[in-house]
């Protein structure tokens, strides 16, 4: 099946709170990571960047009108594509080399495909709309060719650990350390607006708990903490945005899978 060529790659939605969310939408569910876009006084947050298939900056020029800072929540490829495009990156110490050396293989889905499948980021389909084998559902432009993708290894990286506060003039964000999807997993609380920003320790969708480097038990640590926060609004590394209730829901409901074995 041809893959059709988009018209265009990105599309966004703005948020309450200055916060603007951008995605791909020829990307695969799987991979359809959420960028989010954090307007500060001082400062702007780029929170996860993508696939890197298109330049985000290029996208997002009209509004980086001030310094960024670009956080990987985590170092899977669908959430730091872009990082190599921003002179500040922030990341949790656990995951720097990831991002700063990149390898080809380097994955959401480690033992799901086989290591030329991810070579390429050919992966089988998430439904009947999808080519099979593609990664997205149409390409960037004429000529562009999958199998040549790479990430490539980001610049100014800078680690952050639990606690730390990250500044954007007139708002802050508290880096909390959340492993168990991966091992340096972080969200970013900001607690004048009770907002959470938390990768992929929680969406409104299928937890991933199966990697080579996920932990469960360190997974269920993190998502108690997450219970005790006074939480009103996440905005998720997949998915749609949710508030407190849900992602009360969400986290029971987690639990209960695990307990069922």
């Amino acid at each position: 099946m041809e893959i059709a060529i988009a018209d265009r790659w990105f599309e966004t939605e703005a948020m309450a709170g200055d916060i603007t969310l951008i995605f791909e939408p020829h990307v695969i569910p799987l991979l359809r990571c959420n960028i989010w876009h954090v307007r500060g006084r001082d400062r702007d947050l780029m929170i996860d960047t993508g696939t890197g298939l298109v330049s985000l900056v290029d996208f997002a020029k009209d509004v980086l009108d001030k310094p960024v800072s670009a956080v990987a929540t985590h170092v899977h490829l669908d959430h730091v594509g872009g990082h190599h495009e921003f002179a500040e990156c922030l990341v949790h110490e656990s995951e720097v080399e990831g991002l700063r050396q990149p390898p080809h293989d380097l994955n959401l889905i480690d033992e799901a495909f086989d290591a030329g499948d991810m070579a390429t980021l050919r992966l089988p389909p998430m439904d009947d709309d999808e080519p099979e084998g593609a990664m997205v559902t149409a390409l960037p432009y004429a000529g562009f060719d999958l199998a040549r993708y790479r990430l490539r290894p980001a610049r100014g990286v800078t680690s952050v650990e639990d606690g730390e506060v990250v500044d954007l003039g007139d708002r802050t964000f508290e880096v909390l350390h959340l492993p168990g999807h991966s091992p340096g997993g972080i969200g970013l609380w900001d607690a004048a607006t009770a907002t959470l920003f938390s990768g992929d320790t929680i969406y409104d969708g299928p937890l991933i708990d199966d990697l080579d480097h996920s932990d469960i038990v360190q997974y269920r640590s993190s998502l108690e903490r997450l219970l005790r926060l006074p939480v009103e609004v996440v905005h998720a590394g997949h998915d749609p945005s949710f508030g407190r209730g849900r992602l009360h829901d969400l986290i029971q409901a987690q639990f209960a899978r695990w307990d069922a074995g």
